[in-house]
């Protein structure tokens, strides 16, 4: 991709940022109330969802997909940021995620002429939604129905680009989120029953997962 191309996608990338705290406010429950931010944070979301799109402009440019991917990365910032918030995966936001993915995922096999690239979509949601509903009824298990939920979803765009993708994924999520755990339990920031949101862990670990896979 040009990096006249990359430049654009990266500042479309900033543009996103700007809207997702609005846009997650509106889904956060209780609603949350704006609040005033100074510095560093102006720049934190902008900043974040430039690098999130910039890097998926760098590795997947020569994809079709592409398109689909930053679809489904604007939406995943706003769940992030709403789990963050909340501890909260908004069914809505979920759900337009995954219509999304199949339906854009879909689109590209068809002109694509690659019935394969849909099947491996389809294929690496079913395991990443059973792995998860595995998880989630383990004893002692804090995984929530909205992680299992979000975790299919991220599995079509991660199955779309093979078993290595889908691998790294999966597994780098639960690795930052144990590592994020563990750090904060090392700081006393954190006690054993403290939940924390899983959600954006799942969204990182798909990011990653597309830029390996």
């Amino acid at each position: 991709m040009p990096t006249a191309a990359l430049v654009g996608v990266a500042l479309l990338g900033g543009l996103v940022g700007l809207v997702v705290p609005p846009l997650a406010r509106r889904f956060a429950t209780p609603p949350a109330r704006p609040r005033p931010v100074r510095g560093a944070w102006v720049l934190l979301g902008p900043t974040v969802a430039a690098v999130v799109y910039g890097s998926l402009a760098v590795a997947r440019g020569d994809d079709p997909a592409l398109p689909v991917f930053l679809a489904l990365a604007a939406v995943g910032l706003v769940l992030a940021a709403v789990d963050l918030a909340c501890l909260r995966l908004p069914n809505p936001l979920v759900l337009a995620a995954g219509l999304l993915a199949l339906a854009g995922l879909a689109g590209v096999a068809v002109l694509a002429d690659d019935p394969d690239r849909l099947l491996g979509a389809l294929a690496g949601s079913a395991v990443a939604g059973a792995a998860h509903v595995l998880l989630a009824l383990l004893p002692g298990s804090r995984l929530g129905f909205g992680d299992v939920k979000l975790a299919a979803v991220l599995g079509l765009p991660l199955g779309c680009l093979g078993r290595d993708a889908l691998l790294t994924g999966l597994i780098l999520a639960h690795v930052l989120h144990g590592a994020l755990v563990l750090g904060l339990l090392a700081a006393r920031r954190v006690r054993r029953d403290t939940l924390l949101p899983l959600g954006p862990a799942l969204l990182a670990g798909a990011w990653l997962g597309a830029l390996v896979g």
